[in-house]
């Protein structure tokens, strides 16, 4: 069974470059009808975040991106953070230690400092390693009895990988094919740090292991880190899963990741939801408006070649359609206005009270008393000039309530000294009718009294609904009533009898 996880760090919330590494996790999982696992990868204790586990999670959530095991729902291979897994992390680096595949490095930072500026200064780059190991402080140059003299002193310490091999490590990526490292080249990596908690490395590879993950996909950030792994795989004698690196999500413009500065510059979300950090609240799409399906039919589309006719889908379909072969190589360019394209097809898509479910507490209160028939109907009328859930809310608010102001560009734009004659007949005749008018029945009262039918759908459109653009006017008239049409035409016509042209 194909057993896939996302790993994230609780560092901070979770960027849509890490969102996206979890949806490609579960389509590969699910299209193989594998498991998908979240693991919480907390042991790095100082810049863990307060609030952070609970962005990830509750950002799965609202994409619908469900784990089979993990945090909350238990499975066979937990726990699923890393901070309660240590003694299983002691028990594995004993193993290494005593294959002398790892050794106690007591080296002071300074030390090592000094060093890195040294190699720096002649040009070079500084690896502790395979051949500069020897120059420093630890089990490797001591003596046994020194190195347990140290540790009993409870000298402070690390762990590091040994690597004794200079040749090349092949490592092979699944889409990138092979991609060759220099062994000489490579560092003897902490696995355990001075307080005693495992790296990234170490605890990575020892619960993939673990986990039985068979597939890992991850970001190419990660690939100077893959022959780390895979030696540590061939230390333990352990078969490692297949790897995947993607590529990064860019900045709409300019080099780089895409990342959270560009995003407040820009006016445009790197969250899925909204993130709080030093007293100010960061926007994720969610506010912004987006539903979660649309955002991510639109990561999915960011680093995989989709054909046109597969480019709106939802999950069941990213599921059928997701190929290995289709990821690209190169970075993929984040593109906002595309990203509104998307939100707004889904949400054209949309049952009419599911769009209602995904509208703010506050406005869901107040359209409670309104007969949901008319809301249902303006939904219809309003679907597909919907981009963002906030525009639902703009545009329901604007049928509903009458204006209670005009913005005087649109006066002067549409008023002439014919309008309050116009409008005090259009009162008439509607309130004659007791009836109300029909789009034919405008036209031909503009070609029996010569107006511009233009110019009366103008005034017709300020009146009801205090904007010169949006859907049928004709229609709202019909959705409000009667009443209501008379009244607001009623209230334009108080507006102009004193507004000088």
């Amino acid at each position: 069974m194909e057993r896939l996880r996302f790993a994230p760090s609780p560092t901070g919330p979770l960027h849509i470059g890490g969102l996206r590494t979890a949806l490609f996790n579960y389509l590969y999982a699910k299209q193989n009808k594998g498991k998908f696992i979240l693991r919480i990868e907390d042991t790095d204790k100082k810049r863990k975040v307060d609030g952070s586990e609970k962005h990830i999670i509750d950002s799965l959530r609202w994409t619908e991106i469900n784990y089979d095991e993990g945090p909350g729902i238990n499975g066979p291979f937990g726990p699923y953070r890393q901070s309660e897994r240590e003694s299983i992390y002691s028990k594995y680096i004993k193993i290494l230690l005593s294959q002398n595949k790892a050794y106690y490095a007591f080296d002071l930072s300074e030390d090592l400092e000094d060093a890195r500026k040294k190699k720096e200064k002649n040009g070079g780059r500084f690896i502790y390693g395979i051949t500069s190991r020897k120059n420093f402080k630890n089990s490797l140059t001591l003596s046994l009895e020194k190195t347990k003299e140290l540790i009993k002193k409870n000298t402070p310490y690390v762990i590091r990988l040994k690597i004794d091999d200079k040749s090349n490590v092949f490592c092979k990526d699944l889409f990138r094919g092979d991609i060759k490292f220099k062994g000489e080249e490579l560092e003897d990596k902490i696995l355990i740090k001075s307080d005693g908690s495992p790296t990234y490395h170490f605890a990575n590879v020892v619960d993939d292991y673990l986990m039985k993950i068979t597939t890992v996909i991850r970001g190419e950030e990660w690939l100077s880190s893959f022959p780390i792994h895979l030696i540590l795989y061939s230390h333990f004698n352990w078969i490692p899963p297949k790897f995947i690196h993607l590529p990064l999500i860019l900045n709409p413009s300019g080099k780089g990741k895409l990342s959270k500065r560009d995003g407040i510059k820009n006016g445009y979300p790197v969250y899925p939801l909204g993130w709080s950090e030093n007293e100010i609240f960061i926007p994720g799409f969610k506010e912004k408006g987006f539903i979660g399906p649309s955002l991510l039919n639109y990561i999915a589309q960011l680093g995989w070649s989709f054909f046109e006719s597969n480019e709106m889908c939802d999950i069941t379909k990213l599921i059928k359609i997701f190929n290995i072969k289709k990821l690209q190589k190169g970075g993929a360019r984040f593109d906002y206005t595309k990203a509104v394209w998307i939100n707004s097809k889904h949400i054209q898509k949309t049952e009419n009270k599911d769009l209602i479910n995904y509208t703010s507490e506050e406005f869901k209160k107040k359209i409670k008393n309104y007969d949901q028939k008319i809301i249902n109907s303006i939904l219809n009328l309003i679907k597909n000039r919907i981009e963002l859930i906030p525009d639902i809310e703009k545009k329901i608010n604007l049928i509903l309530n009458s204006p209670v102001k005009f913005n005087k560009k649109d006066l002067k734009k549409v008023i002439t000294k014919d309008s309050f004659k116009l409008l005090k007949s259009l009162t008439n005749i509607l309130s004659d009718k007791n009836n109300m008018i029909s789009k034919d029945f405008l036209i031909t009262y503009c070609d029996e009294n010569k107006i511009k039918f233009g110019n009366i759908m103008q005034l017709l459109r300020l009146a009801i609904i205090g904007e010169l653009s949006g859907p049928d006017i004709i229609e709202i008239m019909k959705i409000i009533g009667l009443k209501r049409t008379i009244e607001r035409i009623e209230f334009l016509n108080n507006t102009i009898s004193n507004f000088k042209i």
